[in-house]
């Protein structure tokens, strides 16, 4: 096997620690920025002008075979404020010892994703989502560790069971980037290992034992972090099974580290169909040139791509900046799918919005734009109750024989549609 076939087959990090019991070993070890393993080389070749300049000031020696390298990404991402002050003025953070030593979510951000935050002040919406602020650690009424009740509704570990024909499979507790607003904050919180094929027996032995099932959504953490070949065991098992229709991936690796996105990969996803892809984007910004290189190698794989965006005050809160993203998206054949109400979890309140600018937010994209770049706009109810949709009042009630609506300029119409139908025969 030459050396370009081979690549995809190897963890990030040094060897296969097991293929039964863990994958690999994801947090970084040691302090050196470049480590000694050897990086092989890639597909992926695409270096925006900004991010070249941004490498060129920040990791003068990476090759670019290292920086196209996704391994060579998580092996250097930034881990901690020391490094992390290099590229953003952290001093601006109150309390940052007291910050850095909290038990919270962990600070991972690839080298790409930092690179969109050059020359920028940490009050960019891009940085506000990834870096860790002192408002984490306030804790607000109505939040909740687990707010979504994912825990009570796993029949077995890692498999969420909360509506009838679909289930949630948590394949691993790793992301490349760790968004501060995670929703599975108490799952990847300790940097983990990702999970290996033992963890999943029982999740492939329950789907398989339950034939009302036919939608599988395999999530995390970010499955795409997963190596090929254990990414490639598990769509496997779930393909084998008769009556799973549909797999869909759940990720942010696209938008973080698109150069995880190899020819390699992407050929091997294939062989899976049918197989969709939920991609948690958060602004316009995202939406690079290395960004749509992976989305479109994803889309020509006939893999359809869905948006997912979290609604986020003083990063994506108002009608330009989601209907920006919203057409960008489409340009690289993303179809706008959910914006969320951002989820309570502890020490969330400075990013969740009134649910009103979200309601604010859809009327302002529809009638003015395409029906294609509106998404659902939804809150994961609390409790369990799932994914419930709100939409702006369209619908103003009826006068006599005739619905009132109003439409997007707030003009009223009124539609015939008698209570009771008469008959001519």
């Amino acid at each position: 096997m030459n050396e370009l076939a081979q690549q995809d087959y190897e963890p990030p990090l040094g060897p296969d620690l097991s293929s039964i019991e863990v994958v690999l070993e994801t947090a970084t070890a040691g302090k050196a920025l470049f480590g000694k393993t050897e990086i092989p080389n890639s597909d992926f070749n695409v270096i925006s002008a900004q991010t070249a300049k941004f490498r060129a000031k920040y990791f003068p020696f990476a090759t670019d075979k290292q920086w196209n390298s996704w391994r060579w990404q998580i092996q250097n991402s930034y881990t901690n404020f020391i490094k992390l002050s290099e590229i953003l003025d952290v001093s601006t953070i109150d309390d940052l010892d007291f910050l850095a030593k909290s038990k919270k979510l962990p600070l991972r951000i690839t080298p790409y994703y930092a690179s969109l935050f050059h020359g920028k002040p940490i009050s960019y919406a891009i940085a506000k989502s990834v870096v860790p602020d002192k408002l984490e650690l306030i804790v607000s009424p109505g939040e909740e560790t687990d707010p979504l009740h994912e825990e009570s509704m796993c029949p077995v570990d890692n498999l969420v069971h909360r509506y009838p024909d679909r289930v949630l499979m948590l394949s691993t507790g790793f992301c490349s980037v760790y968004c501060r607003y995670c929703t599975r904050t108490h799952m990847v919180e300790k940097d983990k290992k990702h999970y290996g094929v033992k963890a999943w027996e029982k999740s492939i032995d329950y789907i398989r034992n339950h034939p009302g099932v036919r939608d599988v959504v395999v999530s995390g953490g970010d499955p795409l972090t997963l190596p090929d070949k254990h990414l490639e065991f598990l769509l496997s098992s779930l393909r084998a099974i008769p009556h799973v229709e549909i797999i869909r991936i759940g990720s942010k690796v696209p938008m973080v580290l698109p150069q995880r996105i190899t020819n390699t990969m992407v050929k091997m996803l294939k062989k899976y169909h049918p197989l969709y892809m939920s991609i948690h984007v958060t602004h316009p910004d995202e939406i690079t040139p290395e960004a749509t290189e992976a989305c479109t190698r994803i889309a020509d794989a006939g893999i359809v791509m869905g948006s997912q965006t979290v609604l986020l005050k003083g990063v994506n809160d108002n009608v330009e900046t989601m209907k920006n993203l919203m057409h960008k998206l489409l340009k690289i054949r993303v179809k706008p799918y959910y914006i969320y109400q951002c989820d309570p979890i502890p020490g969330s309140s400075h990013f969740r919005t009134p649910v009103t600018k979200g309601l604010e937010i859809i009327q302002g994209l529809r009638g003015f734009t395409s029906g294609y770049a509106i998404p659902h706009f939804v809150i994961d109810a609390p409790g369990g109750g799932g994914k419930i949709p709100l939409i702006p009042e369209y619908y103003q009630g009826r006068e006599g024989d005739n619905v009132i609506l109003k439409n997007f300029e707030g003009k009223s119409f009124k539609y015939y549609d008698p209570v009771q139908i008469k008959s001519y025969s």
